[in-house]
């Protein structure tokens, strides 16, 4: 893989969105090899995964040399980008049974933003910034961004974001509770892994499901998500994660999880 960098090792699978020179922006190429990331941390059963960039930016979005068409041409067909790309990597990054965390490590713009607000656990250095700059192209958000933006800051910031393309800070991002941490650059790393490998170590089943229910809860009454509880309480209370759960805490010693 050129574009996309993958390791793997103690649990804890890392991909690298691997075109500096071009901002990590995003090309066709791209995507594939990004798909195919992901799908090896299934075939890894890796428990957590971090996404990063290479170089000074996360993701800056759509490579737009890929839009230019000459005068007279047909306009490319963003519809057919979205649906062949965007939707499915999206998609797969959020079907993940892991934790997923974002290391932001620069940029993060237009689809950038939007990749990043895709995961579970969002890392910013000081550095770094959000900007939803589809209007400065004469575009709305995609990648999510219209999903994940109103979720996270509210809608009235999400609205003002969107509609103005203006900077959001890593520190202010925090701030307003859009991500999990802004951290000092030389610190994003550092982090990123404690976390991904406190979570490795963790109970799996236990963070799918709570994935699935912290996902799903916008989306039902209040009497839906407690009958969902009800259902995955009584699931998780039948593993043997659980078993080992209360008994290494009755022994008062870390529990040894298997996701079983």
């Amino acid at each position: 893989m050129d574009c996309i960098l993958y390791q793997f090792g103690d649990g804890v699978a890392r991909i690298t969105l691997n075109r500096p020179e071009k901002m990590n922006s995003l090309n066709a190429a791209m995507h594939g090899e990004f798909r195919q990331a992901i799908e090896r941390t299934l075939a890894d059963d890796a428990r957590a995964l971090i996404l990063t960039g290479a170089g000074r930016a996360f993701c800056t979005g759509q490579d737009l040399a890929e839009r230019v068409t000459p005068p007279g041409s047909p306009p490319p067909d963003l519809a057919l980008s979205i649906e062949t790309h965007y939707k499915p990597l999206v998609l797969a990054l959020r079907a993940l049974p892991i934790p997923v965390i974002a290391a932001v490590n620069g940029a993060a713009a237009g689809a950038g933003a939007s990749l990043a607000l895709a995961c579970d656990i969002v890392l910013a250095v000081r550095s770094a910034f959000f900007i939803q700059a589809f209007s400065k192209l004469g575009l709305a958000p995609d990648c999510g961004g219209s999903y994940f933006l109103p979720r996270l800051a509210g809608s009235a910031r999400a609205m003002g974001l969107a509609l103005t393309a203006e900077k959001l800070s890593a520190e202010q991002a925090a701030a307003w509770g859009v991500i999990w941490q802004c951290v000092d650059d030389d610190r994003l790393m550092p982090e990123a892994e404690a976390l991904a490998e406190r979570f490795a170590q963790g109970p799996p089943l236990a963070y799918a499901a709570i994935k699935r229910t912290l996902y799903a809860s916008p989306h039902n009454t209040l009497e839906q998500q407690l009958d969902l509880e009800r259902d995955t309480q009584g699931a998780l209370g039948r593993s043997e994660d659980y078993r080992e759960g209360v008994t290494a805490f009755m022994e008062k010693r870390p529990a040894v999880f298997r996701g079983k």
